[in-house]
């Protein structure tokens, strides 16, 4: 053969060769190929739900009651289909469209306070199904609401890539565990379970988007049978829905799925958000990003150290101006690092609350004055009935203590002495969620002790009583899901000690003289609430039977006290004494093994 022509050959093949090569290298066995396809379908679909749930909407006007009643119907179920990608795409709008029909108030930190009327699908239903609804202000959250989704449909321009679709399923998942079954979004139909059910249906499309991004077709067809199944059991009346057999069976299995889909994927995160990457429960230690919820100038260098550090200043005396006070004297390991006491002493106007579980939260004391754990512990050295000192008075005590001295010197660097005290004893506290009680070990298989009144106390806690509407799994605590980047506050009408009329305690409005924030109290952590009685802002409760009674009542508004902006969502709950017990055994089952 002509010499030419071999060589003409030889570079023909390594031309090849190389193309093979790159494709491969480029190409990994299972990786999705056409971004823009998928992208493309699911605009397509979230598209056809928005337009839908417009059109919808923009029928209500001038027809019966009973039309607009099943015009919302439609809306809703368009709104919920969309809601994958719009909770995930958009969350503020999200937010706004999907929020309770309670005021909003922002701003008060920066002093650009406003106060927002609510708008969105809740508010509609609690209007569109009143016996005698007030038309024109229907119309106009109808109005406000079609035209926020119209403003949301012209501006989309979905570029999501493999990472972001993992995280847009896993965001969903947990979104149906923790609000979708519960009640919070759905006032007076209380259509949660079918509305669950439609969220389902879009995360199948996107699972059939993505089909050719699986190397292991056994794997897509386990991830569509878990969502499938989960479908089939979304059924039922509201309340005794099976609450806590739906998350052991359904939502674990999903998330242990959804891990494995994202391995086979071959998926590479930039980052973390709260939920956790690889979380395979809801309800474990390593469900929830910690460090998410932490400081931003927080350092994460010698982090063992500086836990075991923030502990020794933790217990230690010294520190406070007397030298009679520690962070323990009022946050007792034994009683879940509480006191035992309705207040700590005559000086204070407020109950000691736990510090488990604190490092979940985004605002702190009971009035979230303070935006961060490092923030609280400047507010408890300044505190005049507490530690009654200043920052530089602790640096300079840490500094005489010889063992002290040489640590901080080594976590500060000599730079930020201050940060580092306060990081230290917040790093430390940032230590105390263990998720090991009875009720996590059961729901995650580790045991079956759980009794059938523990269960259905959970039920209930998630269903019927709708306390996990304020206290959300699975912190139960205030801090929304799956997000968790805001920490509720609420007004629940708190009564006096004598139960004769409202607290004089005025919660957050002290801090800002906000009217429409007047009785409002962060809500705390229901872990651990076996030990840390007495209850509420001012220790009115010596148990968890009265409190969940004071519930059951409809809170201060169903004691007789006016409270006109009170967050409770009913008048009563209609709970049975045997319904009461259930729910106290359940909360019971919340504490951990300290």
């Amino acid at each position: 053969m002509n010499m030419r022509i071999i060589e003409i050959l030889k570079k023909a093949y390594l031309c090849v060769c190389l193309f093979l090569c790159l494709y491969a290298c480029g190409h990994k066995q299972g990786a999705y190929t056409d971004k823009k396809a998928v992208n493309e379908g699911l605009t397509e679909l979230y598209m056809a739900h928005l337009q839908k749930s417009i059109a919808a909407l923009d029928s209500m006007t001038g027809k019966s009651p009973q039309v607009q009643q099943s015009l919302y119907r439609e809306a809703r179920k368009y709104f919920k289909l969309a809601e994958p990608v719009l909770a995930y795409t958009d969350k503020n709008n999200y937010k706004s469209l999907n929020a309770p029909n309670i005021i909003q108030v922002k701003g008060e930190e920066s002093n650009d306070t406003k106060v927002l009327q609510p708008i969105g699908f809740q508010v509609i239903e609690e209007i569109v199904f009143e016996e005698e609804p007030d038309s024109l202000e229907l119309i106009t959250t109808v109005q406000t609401t079609s035209s926020r989704l119209k403003l949301i449909a012209h501006n989309t321009d979905l570029q999501l890539r493999d990472y972001h679709l993992i995280w847009l399923l896993r965001e969903q998942i947990v979104r149906i565990a923790t609000t979708g079954i519960t009640g919070f979004d759905s006032p007076v139909l209380s259509a949660s379970l079918q509305e669950s059910a439609w969220t389902y249906a879009t995360l199948l499309e996107v699972l059939k988007m993505t089909k050719p991004n699986f190397s292991s077709q056994a794997l897509y067809q386990q991830m569509e049978e878990q969502v499938l199944a989960a479908i089939a059991v979304l059924k039922g009346d509201f309340e005794s829905f099976d609450r806590y057999a739906f998350i052991k069976n359904h939502i674990h299995p999903q998330l242990k799925t959804l891990v494995a889909v994202q391995r086979d994927w071959k998926v590479e995160f930039p980052f973390e958000m709260a939920l956790s990457n690889t979380m395979t429960s809801l309800f474990s230690a390593s469900s929830l990003n910690l460090h998410y919820f932490a400081d931003y100038q927080s350092d994460t260098t010698h982090y063992k150290e500086r836990i075991a550090f923030g502990k020794a200043l933790f217990e230690d005396a010294s520190l406070s101006k007397n030298k009679t006070m520690s962070c323990a004297s009022c946050h007792d390991k034994s009683l879940a690092f509480t006191d035992g006491k309705r207040v700590f002493d005559a000086k204070q106007q407020r109950n000691t609350p736990t510090v488990t579980y604190a490092a979940y939260q985004r605002g702190f004391f009971m009035d979230a004055r303070a935006g961060s754990l490092e923030g609280q512990v400047v507010g408890v050295v300044k505190n005049h009935n507490e530690f009654n000192t200043s920052m530089d008075s602790i640096v300079a005590r840490v500094e005489q203590h010889p063992r002290y001295a040489k640590t901080l010197s080594k976590l500060s660097g000599g730079k930020r002495k201050a940060h580092t005290v306060q990081h230290a004893l917040a790093s430390y506290v940032r230590t105390l969620n263990r998720f090991d009680s009875k009720f996590d070990k059961n729901i995650n298989g580790v045991l079956t002790t759980l009794s059938e009144d523990e269960k259905q106390g959970f039920n209930l806690f998630m269903g019927k009583a709708l306390c996990a509407t304020c206290h959300f799994a699975p912190v139960f605590n205030g801090t929304v899901p799956p997000n968790y980047n805001d920490t509720e506050l609420e007004a629940l009408g708190t009564p006096n000690l004598t139960q004769t009329a409202l607290s004089d305690d005025l919660g957050r409005y002290e801090l800002f003289k906000t009217p429409e924030r007047k009785h409002f109290f962060k809500t705390p952590t229901v872990r651990n609430v076996s030990k840390t009685g007495p209850y509420m802002h001012n220790g009115v409760y010596e148990s968890l039977e009265e409190v969940v009674e004071f519930y059951n009542k409809g809170g201060g508004v169903g004691l007789g006290f006016k409270l006109p902006h009170q967050t409770l969502p009913f008048d009563n709950l209609d709970l049975s004494d045997k319904e009461i017990q259930q729910l106290v055994a359940f909360m019971n089952s919340l504490t951990d093994s300290y």
